[in-house]
């Protein structure tokens, strides 16, 4: 009895050493702040755990030049919240219009200490639930089957402190440094360490290890005051204005571009760091030597007995010796504080630094297990935005639906409309949604259609990775076929190669709409939701499967898809063909007319002046359907005889001149109306 009673005791211990809530975030930076904001809107019960004393710790210390290259547009022309999103690429989204990024600085490029100050005012304005000083430094998983995912997730912090959680949401994002090792990396300094004054660089000469950002960075910082920089990686430079992704070299940070192709001593080269070798000598010069040249030499005897490149190929490009080498080479996510139990295991080839993930942003090793923010740009690297503020805010809103959906049977926010509305909903979100924008080719919006087409249901920014599984994820149905609204560049306009300044780079015209190569709205028509597998085998480069049908909307210099012949006809008469429907509105005395000579009335007509719905009207409105050739001028027209007006013959036409529709005789329905 009292060993039962002791085992009892240390059981009850046990169990309340551990602090539990049903959402833990890991991270307090830019992700785990937006996920905190919407679960606690939601009213969930949640906690972040972050390890230093204050948010957004990784911006208190990078860019280490401090300025971002996150653009801070204070001005569109436009009045509309959602539209200035799209240029707005540091705001983090709330209900609270103090919390935009441009009230904390006017710069284009900001200066990093804004995004601190701003992030300390989002999580102390919305009395978000952070937890400072607390670094977890143990992940495990506790099997019980009465969980949510058939498991609880355990974390330790630094202090032995053990917590409990049903979801766990990891928003660390990427900050251990991506060393690469090789003889003599010894002598190379790291960017999150190398000092950013530049007269410590004055009259030196500098290789730079790195052709991304950061690299640029450096080298912009200290151009005009070295003798030369040289930079190597083993990749060539990749611009973003021709790759179109945002992570590739920008053209604030480019000045040694210049330098470079103006011949005025700085260079980039191509190879594999891993086959580097750096040797120093009596003054403190580090020469660079291939690794195959040192594998049966004795270093230790000194740089005089060792066999340079140059003593073979007297012109080899790195012969000068250097003073300084700077590693520049980006960050890779923490894996180190994760058990084995979770799978979290790293990517492939060049997403290697990244934890493999869903297209849903879930774990594949652990149920449950959602990666937010910078860490899960494998979903997208290279491709969209999805690893920076203006592109994971909306993947970490669509995680929130997600999981509403998953754990408290919240379906996915939706809107239902009448089929009259189609087109005009999807323009006007293509004209001014900013998820579909910042994450094209990833998020896409969905319409579900109802029964007979005589309504939708409209959904907004869904992953489209996860369409398959669409039914399950939102809780929505998709029995009537649907229509997926993405936003895509053209097939072959992104790449490193590309020049994308050619002349007539740009498709204007309607009928070409399909080559368009600048981003516009592609809309994709399904007859019934793809399957997995239909996903799997897709297109190279295609976003989704095969479609029954598929329209691009032309290309817009002013990214304004509102011109009534290029924009709106053509997608209207893609949808009634997909739906075999007229989509357009009509005058009451149209809908009257089509009574009595159609066999079926348009929706407008139908769900508006069948109802006794419908715009009402007005001489002005008069006087411009009949200068428009809508209507008939019966002002001037003499009714005072038995004979009725017979000059309407040219404004039924005008009407049904897109689509001929059966007439039947007048009198016929007028006695089938009788009966």
């Amino acid at each position: 009895l009292g060993l039962a009673l002791y085992a009892g005791s240390l059981y009850a211990a046990s169990s309340t050493a551990f602090l539990y809530h049903d959402y833990c975030i890991i991270g307090a930076g830019p992700s785990g702040l937006q996920a905190a904001y919407f679960l606690q809107r939601a009213s969930r019960d949640y906690v972040v755990f972050e390890r230093s004393h204050a948010p957004g710790s990784f911006f208190a210390l990078y860019p280490r030049h401090r300025k971002l290259i996150s653009i801070n547009k204070q001005y569109t022309g436009k009045s509309n919240s959602e539209f200035n999103l799209r240029h707005d690429w540091n705001s983090l989204l709330s209900h609270d219009r103090r919390l935009l990024f441009r009230r904390y600085s006017r710069d284009f490029f900001p200066h990093a200490d804004a995004m601190v100050h701003y992030l300390e005012d989002f999580a102390s304005l919305l009395k978000l639930r952070v937890q400072y000083n607390t670094a977890i430094i143990h992940v495990t998983l506790e099997r019980d089957a009465q969980a949510w995912n058939g498991h609880y997730f355990l974390l330790t912090d630094q202090d032995r402190q053990n917590y409990k959680c049903s979801s766990l949401l990891v928003a660390t994002g990427t900050w251990v440094p991506n060393v690469v090792n090789f003889p003599g990396s010894e002598h190379v300094e790291g960017y999150e360490t190398v000092s950013i004054n530049p007269e410590d660089f004055a009259g030196q000469t500098v290789l730079i290890l790195g052709r991304g950002n950061s690299a640029f960075e450096t080298a912009e910082n200290i151009l005009g005051v070295t003798n030369f920089i040289h930079m190597v990686s083993r990749s060539r430079v990749r611009l973003s204005w021709a790759t179109h992704y945002v992570g590739d070299l920008r053209a604030i940070n480019n000045g040694l571009l210049d330098t470079y192709q103006l011949k005025s001593l700085d260079g980039l080269l191509e190879g594999d760091l891993e086959d580097l070798a750096i040797i120093k000598d009596k003054k403190g010069k580090l020469h660079i030597t291939l690794r195959f040249y040192l594998e049966s030499r004795n270093t230790s005897a000194g740089i005089d007995s060792i066999t340079l490149p140059q003593d073979e190929l007297d012109n080899f490009a790195t012969r000068a010796p250097y003073d300084r080498v700077i590693r520049c080479l980006g960050w890779n996510f923490d894996f180190s504080i994760y058990n084995r139990s979770l799978g979290m295991m790293p990517g492939k080839g060049n997403k290697k630094k990244y934890p493999q993930i869903k297209p849903s942003y879930e774990s594949r090793g652990t149920r449950g297990l959602f990666v937010l923010g910078t860490a899960s740009h494998s979903v997208d690297f290279r491709k969209s935005a999805g690893g920076f503020i203006h592109g994971f805010r909306y993947t970490t809103r669509a995680v929130h639906r997600l999981l509403e959906n998953r754990h408290h049977g919240v379906p996915w926010p939706s809107t239902v409309y009448p089929i009259t509305q189609l087109t005009n909903s999807i323009i006007k979100r293509v004209n001014e949604a900013s998820g579909l924008y910042q994450m094209f080719s990833v998020l896409a919006d969905i319409i579900l259609l109802r029964e007979n087409a005589t309504a939708f249901e409209y959904l907004e920014e869904y992953p489209v990775g996860v369409l398959p599984e669409l039914e399950m994820q939102t809780g929505r149905k998709a029995r009537n076929g649907l229509f997926v609204i993405i936003m895509e560049y053209g097939r072959n306009f992104s790449g490193a190669d590309k020049d994308v300044f050619y002349y007539n780079r740009a498709v204007g015209e309607a009928q070409h709409a399909w080559q368009s190569n600048f981003l516009h709205p592609v809309i994709y028509y399904y007859k019934r939701l793809p399957t997995e597998r239909e996903m799997k085998l897709r297109p190279p480069d295609w976003p989704l499967p095969r479609p029954d049908a598929v329209h691009h909307i032309v290309e817009d210099f002013l990214t304004d898809w509102t011109a009534p012949n290029a924009h709106i006809l053509p997608l209207r008469r893609f949808l009634e063909n997909c739906l075999s429907t007229d989509l357009r509105n009509f005058f009451a005395e149209s809908c009257f007319l089509f009574a009595f000579t159609r066999q079926k009335l348009p929706p407008f007509c139908r769900q508006g002046y069948v109802r006794m719905q419908g715009l009402l009207g007005s001489q002005g409105l008069q006087h411009h359907a009949v200068a428009a050739g809508l209507l008939e001028d019966y002002t001037l027209t003499d009714f005072s005889g038995d004979r009725p007006p017979d000059s309407r013959d040219g404004s039924e036409d005008q009407l049904l001149r897109d689509h001929v529709i059966p007439v039947r005789p007048l009198q016929h329905l007028v006695n089938a109306k009788d009966e």
